[in-house]
């Protein structure tokens, strides 16, 4: 069994360093043990980690958090495309995943990279207590998903929001999130994106979530391709378009660093 490994740290959903959301991506011949990859994904301490094992019509991707295997990220899956296409030399302009959530298409263009990523409408939903009591603003609307989805009155309200993380650890929602979103004053729609139970509890740009507010805002605004943005300290910037079942959600993406593994 081979003891080193291509890795990449690349900045997903922008094309500055230092900004967007950083992910690794790993190159496997074979997969390793889950916490083998769990232990990488911790040592990298980052908010994912994607593993890559090449097969005959693209490659089988899985994720993981320093704490657990997730079902669907998207700022990691542009990130692990990002370093097919430029640094494997993909002699094509598609790109095809496996996964635990299905198969995954990404396209490149000559701007960004198109992630075909399934729609997840949310619904109205109960908020848990203690998710309100961490919440320094609270919601006007609560739906649910994977993710729960709330709805506020202002941009403002997103970047003013402060959450108790000791209070929301209180429950566990695993694999899914809090997102807080709103109408955007020079974009379609704004978020940010809380982790219960998480080492890094906001995480800087949520491709997976935007499975649910793309659905939202697409039903509340009336049209179907819309321009987002995650409101972070890193921020990050999304163009998305809700199709027949899926969702469609671009970006571009900048490597910060390559490198080996030695696991020796």
């Amino acid at each position: 069994m081979p003891t080193h490994y291509k890795i990449y740290q690349v900045d997903a959903f922008t094309s500055e360093l230092f900004k967007g959301n950083p992910a690794a991506v790993v190159f496997l011949d074979t997969w390793l043990a889950d916490h083998l990859m769990l232990q990488i994904a911790q040592e990298n301490a980052l908010a994912e980690t994607a593993f890559l094992i090449e097969e005959d019509q693209g490659y089988h991707i899985r994720w993981f958090t320093p704490e657990i295997e997730m079902d669907l990220c998207g700022h990691a899956t542009l990130a692990a495309a990002h370093c097919v296409f430029e640094h494997e030399d993909w002699p094509s302009a598609e790109l095809v995943f496996q996964s635990v959530s299905g198969v995954l298409t990404i396209r490149k263009s000559a701007a960004m990279y198109t992630l075909d990523f399934p729609s997840r409408p949310p619904v109205p939903a109960t908020l848990p207590d203690n998710i309100f009591r961490a919440l320094s603003i609270k919601p006007k609307e609560v739906y649910k998903s994977r993710d729960y989805v709330l709805v506020y009155e202002s941009e403002q309200d997103i970047l003013d929001i402060q959450v108790d993380q000791r209070t929301l650890d209180e429950i566990n929602i695993d694999p899914g999130g809090v997102a807080v979103t709103a109408a955007g004053d020079s974009c379609d729609f704004v978020s940010r994106f809380f982790t219960p139970q998480a080492s890094i509890l906001e995480d800087p740009v949520t491709g997976s979530a935007h499975c649910s507010l793309t659905p939202f805002w697409a039903d509340r605004l009336g049209k179907s391709k819309m321009l987002a943005q995650q409101l972070s300290n890193r921020g990050g910037v999304l163009h998305v378009e809700l199709r027949t079942d899926s969702v469609w959600i671009s970006g571009q993406a900048k490597t910060f660093m390559e490198g080996r593994i030695h696991l020796v």
